[in-house]
C-alpha cells in the first residue's frame, strides 16, 4: 500500500505526446496550498490544512476518510460552493475564486455535476422536471432541456419513471435521478458526496456500477467522498483525508 502525501494527480503517458495527448495530461482540477478553518466556540479548528490535490481529466477518484474529518468540507471548496481560508483551486487553469458571483454560478451550472447523500429533488416535479432543471436554469429552451433530461434518465436506466415524482419512486431510483440531473448537461466533473450513504447494501452496489460506467462511457471525470469500501475499489485512486492533507492509498 502506498502511503504518501497527495501532490500531484496520475502520471502522464510514456512515450511522444500528440498536441491532444498533452493537452489531456494536464490536470482537469487542481487544488494548491488550501487551508479551510472554523470557529468554535471562540476557537479556532483547522479541517484543511495546506492540502494539494491535482485531478487529471477521465479520472476516478475516492476521498475517505473518517466522519468529520473534512471530507464534504473538501468537497464543497473543490465544486466552488464554499470559499477555502487560504490557498487556491484550479479548474483548467482558471483559478476559481478569481471568478465573479455570476461567473461561478455559471461555471457551476455548465462545468460541474453534484451528487449529494440526500437527493434533494423538488417533491412537486416529475423525474424529468427535476433532472432538466440544470438546463432550464442554463436558459436552455424547454423542448431542448426535456429531450436532454430524458437522454440522462435512459443513461441510468429510468426512462419509464421519467414522469413520476419523487414519493412515486424507491430510494435508489431517487438516488439515480439525482445522478442524473448531475450528468444532464454533461459536466467534465462531477463531485459526489456519500453518494450510496443512505442506500441498502444491493442499491447501493447497483448505484456504485452506475457511476463507473458514466465515468468509462462518457468521460466524465469524478471525485467521490465515501465510506463505502466496495465504491472506493472500484476507483483509480484512493484518497485518504488525514490530519487536513490527503494521503495517496491505492491499492497496486
Amino acid at each position: 500500500m502506498n502511503d504518501t502525501a497527495v501532490s500531484a494527480g496520475a502520471a502522464a503517458p510514456k512515450g511522444a505526446l500528440d498536441p491532444q495527448a498533452e493537452t489531456t495530461a494536464r490536470p482537469l482540477l487542481a487544488a494548491c496550498g488550501v487551508d479551510k478553518s472554523f470557529f468554535d466556540s471562540g476557537r479556532q479548528v483547522s479541517v484543511l490544512r495546506a492540502l494539494d490535490l491535482e485531478v487529471a481529466h477521465g479520472e476516478r477518484i475516492a476521498i475517505v476518510g473518517h466522519s468529520g474529518v473534512g471530507k464534504s468540507t473538501l468537497l464543497h471548496i473543490l465544486g466552488s460552493l464554499e470559499v477555502p481560508s487560504a490557498g487556491k483551486v484550479f479548474f483548467e487553469k482558471q483559478d476559481l475564486f478569481a471568478l465573479s458571483a455570476q461567473a461561478l454560478a455559471e461555471f457551476r451550472n455548465q462545468r460541474l455535476g453534484f451528487v449529494f447523500q440526500f437527493h434533494y429533488l423538488l417533491a412537486d416535479f416529475t423525474a424529468m422536471e427535476n433532472v432538466a432543471m440544470p438546463a432550464r436554469i442554463g436558459r436552455i429552451a424547454e423542448g431542448k432541456a426535456r429531450e436532454l433530461a430524458l437522454a440522462a434518465l435512459k443513461a441510468v436506466g429510468l426512462e419509464d419513471k421519467s414522469h413520476r415524482r419523487p414519493s412515486e419512486l424507491s430510494g435508489g431510483q431517487q438516488q439515480l435521478v439525482a445522478v442524473a440531473r448531475a450528468i444532464v448537461l454533461r459536466p467534465k466533473l462531477v463531485l459526489a458526496d456519500e453518494p450510496t450513504g443512505n442506500l441498502d447494501a444491493q442499491t447501493a452496489d447497483e448505484v456504485n456500477r452506475l457511476l463507473v460506467r458514466l465515468n468509462v462511457e462518457l468521460g466524465i471525470t469524478m471525485v467521490i467522498a465515501t465510506h463505502n469500501e466496495r465504491l472506493a475499489r472500484q476507483m483509480t485512486r484512493i484518497l485518504r483525508l488525514r490530519d487536513g492533507r490527503l494521503w495517496d492509498e491505492t491499492l497496486v
